[in-house]
């Protein structure tokens, strides 16, 4: 989708006068091209933003953080990445055993620290301006510039460490510092120190309102919203470098009391954010320049256009729905699929969620929709046909979102039962508003609510696993509650049972026989039930045990449904679910060897 900031960064060149005379360690080898000094850039706001917008420009590219919701953070018991291991591409990544040389930990691991380094450039070429130090009338302007510039670089850091743990720290541009290799500082040092500094930037950036942005630039709700994840992870457990298990700081609710607090002030101010009233418009918004989201329920997001490896995604493409390439859309890959069990975590009738997250059906080569297989569904928040793009291309456009009002309403619901050992009336409410917007038309259906601490927890982890599939939330949920391990071993049960036809999934069908049906492009509950599956609608015939025989009925085609669950998609060492994964090694990703060589002082993560 066309960003807020694109024609700024046409007038940037990609923002790299700023990196004039300059360097991030020896991570990287960059190009400088600019006649500017940074002091000069920083005497005018249209320069001081132009140079801003070279710090945003690091987010989006093959490089970009999509990385982090495509690639990093898989798999868990929503999605993993298709195909079969190898420690040194994405496979290796989402069945926890990368090598120090998977190429996928290189390229955006140096394109975040870039990050860094502009921000920083810019952080201190703000600070010294003389039209800020000055206080005139451009103090506000110039303020606000800070405020984004120390909020990207803290979303930088944030991304680095929850995937890290414990990286090397660098807060002054590098032409500034005499030492350049450096060891690692401590994650939760690095956390605190971004908590502090957001605190800064939210007095200094305005409410969306009153700033003039969409959600591509940062805005005061976001940089509290951006606080309180950050708050909420550092009060969770973390990765200790030096004894290599999974800890959590004794003053952890500190950090729970500052999510509480951030999240009231956003929800305090609903003409600001709220939920969207439509579920699947926070995604179609995503992939147009017409937006659905009327209440702003995306905070922020990553800008995509141009169709080139450095300013565009590949959502919808690589991951998302599947579409044939002589499509009427043009073709897709499919590259992220939905955990087999995933799709029967949702209520069978009630919540629309699961329709819009879950590609149940791919898009033949006549255009029409066909069901999947069980072990084959895809991301479906990113589809090629809610874009205007057709042919062969693999950018399309789609924004990726990073924080969403969804969310602040989780986080406040989580924090307030952490601090009260229990959900308080308020916390219920918040819960209640997410489930209610999943179960419209359906609220007879929704679950009981809690009333203890135990079971709003639970919830809590239930309702985040459905309503942020395919974003990048869960890994970073189950690391900081430290409950990843014993997730995926129930995973690795349901599965079993979805094979063999037991417990919860006794009536779940072996076979399904399907026909093509019409792809109307409708809402997706809609597009869903009209699937043509033999005995009825899908909603009913995925829920029963129907003819059980691998045989179709005439004019129908045999789809594999429990049948295409096996041993090897389970545990197997080519295929399996999460198969390599070991607690206290797997929650933080190898430094690759490269890295490693330009900083000797930078020590292995344990088990790599």
């Amino acid at each position: 989708m066309k960003s807020t900031y694109k024609k700024s960064i046409v007038l940037l060149s990609i923002g790299a006068f700023i990196l004039a005379g300059s360097s991030c360690k020896k991570y990287l080898d960059i190009e400088n091209p600019s006649t500017i000094s940074q002091e000069v850039a920083f005497e005018s706001t249209s320069y001081a933003n132009t140079a801003l917008i070279g710090v945003y420009n690091l987010l989006p590219g093959d490089n970009g953080l999509t990385k982090e919701g495509t690639i990093w953070s898989l798999s868990t018991d929503e999605f993993k990445t298709s195909g079969s291991y190898s420690a040194e591409d994405r496979r290796g990544i989402s069945m926890y055993l990368a090598s120090n040389a998977n190429g996928e930990l290189l390229g955006a691991f140096n394109q975040l620290y870039t990050g860094i380094e502009r921000a920083n450039i810019c952080i201190k070429g703000i600070n010294n301006s003389p039209i800020y130090t000055d206080g005139g009338a451009n103090k506000a302007t110039m303020g606000k510039f800070l405020g984004e510039a120390m909020t990207l670089r803290a979303l930088f850091y944030f991304t680095l460490v929850r995937n890290w743990g414990s990286v090397v720290a660098q807060w002054e541009p590098s032409l500034d510092v005499k030492e350049l290799d450096a060891p690692v500082t401590a994650g939760t040092v690095i956390l605190d120190k971004l908590l502090a500094d957001l605190k800064v930037a939210e007095d200094l950036v305005p409410w969306r309102s009153e700033s003039g942005y969409g959600s591509t630039r940062w805005t005061k709700g976001a940089v509290k919203a951006l606080r309180s994840r950050i708050a909420l992870f550092r009060g969770g457990y973390m990765m200790d470098k030096e004894s290599h298990t999974m800890v959590r700081s004794a003053d952890y609710k500190k950090y729970y009391q500052i999510a509480l607090d951030e999240c009231k002030d956003i929800m305090a101010k609903r003409g600001e954010h709220n939920l969207n009233p439509v579920y699947e418009n926070v995604f179609k918004s995503l992939h147009t320049s017409t937006r659905f989201d009327p209440t702003f329920e995306l905070m922020f997001e990553v800008g995509a256009f141009g169709a080139g490896s450095r300013t565009d995604t590949k959502l919808g493409y690589y991951d998302g729905m599947r579409f044939n390439a002589s499509s009427r859309f043009g073709g897709t890959g499919g590259g992220v699929t939905a955990i087999a069990t995933y799709f029967y975590e949702f209520d069978q009738l009630g919540d629309c969620r699961r329709d819009v997250t879950i590609g149940s059906y791919e898009i033949d080569a006549n255009s029409q929709k066909v069901m999947n297989t069980l072990n084959n569904m895809t991301d479906a928040k990113f589809r090629r046909s809610w874009t205007n793009i057709a042919g062969t291309t693999q950018t399309l456009a789609v924004n990726w979102p990073v924080l969403r009002f969804a969310d602040v309403l989780l986080m406040f619901a989580e924090a307030d039962n952490e601090l009260n050992t229990g959900p308080s009336a308020a916390a219920q409410a918040a819960l209640l508003e997410v489930r209610s917007r999943a179960f419209v038309g359906f609220e007879s259906r929704i679950p009981p609510m809690p009333t203890d601490y135990a079971g709003f927890f639970d919830a809590i982890v239930k309702e985040r696993l459905l309503e942020f599939g395919g974003e990048a939330v869960r890994k970073y949920d189950l690391i900081r509650w430290n409950i990843m391990a014993a997730k995926f071993a129930e995973v690795r049960i349901k599965l079993r049972q979805l094979m063999n036809g037991e417990g919860a999934y006794v009536n779940v069908p072996k076979y399904v026989y399907a026909k093509p049906a019409a792809y109307n492009v409708i809402p997706s509950q809609q597009e869903f039930n009209t699937l043509d599956t033999y005995g009825g609608s899908p909603s009913v015939t995925l829920f029963q045990p129907g003819l059980g025989v691998s045989g179709a009925p005439t004019g129908y085609t045999t789809k594999n449904w429990r049948a295409s669950i096996n041993e090897e998609y389970i545990t197997g060492k080519s295929s399996g679910f999460a198969t390599y994964f070991e607690s206290n090694r797997g929650e933080v990703f190898p430094f690759h060897n490269d890295v490693r060589l330009y900083n000797t002082k930078i020590v292995q993560n344990y088990g790599y």
